[in-house]
């Protein structure tokens, strides 16, 4: 009898389960991390200097650092504190912050790009600090840092898939199994390839024509 079984229908369900835990994973840490930074980025853009460098210092290391280090890292830790964590929340944890790090640097710039005298001017037009901020330092500032806020996305998506390393059973790691079964390497990982290209491809072009459009 043979060691290795083909690849049928029946691999479907497994492959279907890994494709929806890496959209599941990167939509999340995307929204988490947009979120975080878009907060952050702004401290950072009002700080004095002493509260920017601590920020910074924080953010590059998690920015340097490479991700697969921070997962095994993050999982070990709170294992050996003797609260370990799922695979889906340390890689939730970790991808989000991860994230994160890159957008406070996207949204900061985006702050940054608008001038004070447009603030100055709102504030002269009876408009309040926050009003300022909605209506003017927000628009102009977010249709600039959307292509960078698109390329982290896409990055993120991508960068998912190294949240296999700690059990989570994505796309990667579903693929790796049926390898393992199968001995169809070429096959399964021209699948997943594809899956990658299919889900990026359509989000960067929406966001090219996004850019285009907010350039008018």
């Amino acid at each position: 009898m043979s060691l290795f079984t083909p690849l049928s229908w029946n691999d479907t369900g497994f492959i279907l389960t890994g494709i929806l835990n890496t959209i599941y994973i990167s939509v999340l840490a995307i929204s988490v991390g947009t979120v975080l930074g878009l907060m952050i980025g702004f401290i950072r853009s009002v700080s004095t200097q002493s509260i920017n460098f601590v920020l910074g210092s924080i953010l590059d290391v998690l920015r340097i650092v490479p991700l697969i280090i921070q997962l095994i890292l993050f999982s070990t830790f709170v294992g050996i504190m003797g609260h370990p964590l799922p695979p889906f929340a340390s890689g939730s944890i970790i991808l989000s912050l991860y994230t994160m790090a890159f957008m406070t640097e996207v949204f900061r710039a985006g702050f940054d790009n608008v001038s004070k005298s447009m603030g100055i001017a709102a504030r002269s037009l009876g408009m309040t600090y926050w009003q300022s901020m909605r209506y003017i330092v927000l628009p102009i500032g977010m249709k600039s840092v959307f292509p960078s806020w698109m390329g982290v996305a896409l990055s993120v998506i991508k960068d998912s898939a190294l949240v296999s390393v700690i059990g989570y059973m994505e796309l990667l790691r579903t693929s790796e199994q049926l390898i393992t079964r199968t001995q169809q390497p070429l096959e399964i990982l021209l699948g997943v390839g594809l899956f990658y290209f299919i889900i990026s491809y359509p989000l960067s072009t929406f966001g090219r024509y996004m850019e285009k459009k907010m350039a008018i």
